[in-house]
């Protein structure tokens, strides 16, 4: 299992990364940013995802689908700051 201190710090990068970018990243991208593999990298996600916190994965390739209150996914909420449409709401 992941240390507490690791899963808060990947919860804190991934939720970074999306206001950032505007997506989420892939597993092998916060890795890297974490300075651990991208294995490692993807069981601390799917240990994340168990511990109840509001993420949801697409099945095949561990890819964040729903990283609340974000969606990965378009969908019919619009979020924008100052009018410019970023993000995708859950």
């Amino acid at each position: 299992m992941a240390d507490p201190q690791f899963l808060a710090s990947l919860y804190h990068t991934t939720l970074s990364a999306i206001v950032r970018d505007g997506r989420a990243p892939h597993y092998a991208q916060l890795g890297n940013e974490l300075g651990v593999s991208p294995e490692e990298t993807r069981r601390a996600l799917g240990e994340l995802a168990a511990t109840g916190v509001p993420a949801i994965w697409l099945h095949e390739g561990d890819l964040i689908a729903s990283f609340a209150p974000f969606s990965n996914i378009p969908t019919q909420i619009d979020v924008s700051v100052d009018g410019a449409k970023r993000w995708y709401g859950q």
